[in-house]
């Protein structure tokens, strides 16, 4: 029987950041509750939340009865204990299930699994030394990057070599046990598919992204690039697809990719909950990423998503992109652009405070909206 969790209900989401936060406004308006695991009341996701537990992961006493409060459970970033989420789900609804959760913050199932569905993915291998990372380095054409297996992001627990000369000095360095080896991928572009799929199988998909990187870090994102052009978008949408039903998702995911120079599409990686590049969702579409995720995981009525304008960009704010008085330059009214922060009162280098986003007719005018915005608040 299809699950159908109405308003009035209670929406846990593990984790406290800012998607949980997003997710937090948009179910309050919907008329829904919302308990946090993971954080305190100054936390993004705990400033909007009803109920707040401070996140001990290993505390199953803490986990059940935050389990019990719910009547669905969600996660808003993917370096959850798994075992923690199977705690959960024993008790409640969980969306998405653990496995997929389990997959996603594992690089090596990860790419086993996309590989295993007959999607392209760069050359991947696991090493536990430094001499079989050498070994893979000359297997792999000499440039290759080394992940970390588990917990990395934003280019944390990453490095790149381009031969197999340094691989004993970078292995000892790191204190890895074992990490994946992927060959480097050369590609003109990064892009990302933000879809949804509900529990009939029915699935809602966005325009793919073009995503441009500073750092490591999602800088800028546009909707509607002439240079995603329809062949990628399908292309693009059908991964996506693959991936929503081979792990029967409930939920929302994302998946990002690379146009390689010879115009193949290749996976990088699944981000099992919305993401950063689909911020914009929140202005560009009748449905954002946000409350198709909500919509997905209780079971509302599906609402086809549609684009309010051709084009739309988003980019984000970093510690670094706000001055001192941040919190004053925030309150500038910008043209044509619409202003989201997080919540956060330290503004650190690297770290997200906010994002902005622009919807209009024009690629080229909405990103130069979004970075002058940007630029203006500083």
């Amino acid at each position: 029987m299809s699950r159908l969790i109405g308003p009035g209900s209670t929406i846990g989401i593990l984790g406290a950041g800012q998607l949980g936060r997003m997710l937090a406004l948009v179910a309050r308006r919907m008329g829904y509750r919302i308990a946090v695991f993971g954080g305190d009341r100054s936390s993004p996701c705990g400033q909007v939340a009803d109920l707040v537990w401070p996140g001990d992961y290993e505390n199953e006493d803490q986990l059940l009865e935050f389990a019990t409060n719910c009547d669905v459970v969600t996660y808003e970033f993917e370096n959850i204990p798994a075992h923690a989420a199977a705690i959960i789900e024993k008790q409640t609804l969980l969306s998405p299930s653990t496995e997929l959760l389990r997959t996603a913050q594992n690089r090596f199932i990860e790419k086993t699994a996309l590989a295993d569905l007959g999607l392209p993915t760069a050359k991947f291998r696991m090493v536990s030394s430094g001499s079989e990372l050498a070994r893979a380095i000359t297997d792999f054409g000499g440039d290759v990057i080394l992940k970390a297996n588990t917990d990395g992001y934003d280019g944390k627990g990453q490095w790149a070599l381009s031969g197999p000369s340094d691989a004993l000095a970078l292995w000892d360095s790191t204190s890895l046990s074992e990490a994946i080896v992927e060959q480097k991928v050369t590609f003109d572009f990064e892009l990302s598919v933000v879809a949804g799929r509900y529990e009939s199988g029915e699935c809602e998909f966005y325009k793919p992204l073009l995503n441009h990187h500073e750092n490591h870090i999602l800088d800028v994102s546009i909707s509607g690039s002439e240079l995603v052009t329809p062949t990628i978008a399908n292309t693009a949408i059908e991964i996506a697809r693959a991936v929503l039903e081979r792990f029967d998702v409930v939920g929302v995911l994302c998946v990002e990719l690379f146009l390689t120079s010879n115009g193949q599409l290749v996976v990088n990686e699944i981000a099992p909950r919305p993401h950063n590049s689909g911020h914009l969702t929140i202005e560009a579409y009748n449905c954002s990423q946000f409350e198709l995720q909500l919509r997905t995981i209780c079971g509302l009525p599906k609402v086809p998503v549609i684009q309010a304008a051709p084009v739309a960009a988003m980019a984000n704010l970093l510690g670094q992109h706000l001055p001192p008085e941040w919190t004053v330059a925030s309150t500038k009214c910008l043209a044509d652009v619409n202003l989201h922060l997080y919540g956060k009162c330290d503004g650190k280098t690297n770290r997200k405070m906010g994002h902005l986003t622009s919807i209009g007719e024009c690629p080229e005018s909405v990103e130069r909206y979004v970075r002058d915005g940007r630029t203006a608040l500083q």
